[in-house]
């Protein structure tokens, strides 16, 4: 599983990072975690707010941290 933050490298986008990261731990899933800061590559995928959250290719989230136990329930 890839899981990706994108944002500018933000308090918020770090927060959502380590959520994410303690939501796959929690969840027993083994993901590559993967910080996307280049401006170009966050608005090609869509996200018009940061920070957003992509699983696998997917957006799941965008402009908001989501707590570990809403990030487990997208996994």
């Amino acid at each position: 599983m890839i899981i990706k933050i994108l944002g500018s490298g933000c308090k918020k986008c770090i927060a959502l990072g380590e959520n994410a990261k303690t939501a796959a731990a929690a969840a027993g899933i083994d993901a590559e975690f993967v910080k996307v800061t280049d401006i170009a590559e966050i608005a090609a995928a869509g996200v018009m707010h940061t920070p957003a959250l992509m699983v696998d290719g997917k957006l799941v989230s965008s402009g908001r941290v989501l707590s570990p136990e809403d990030i487990g329930k997208l996994l």
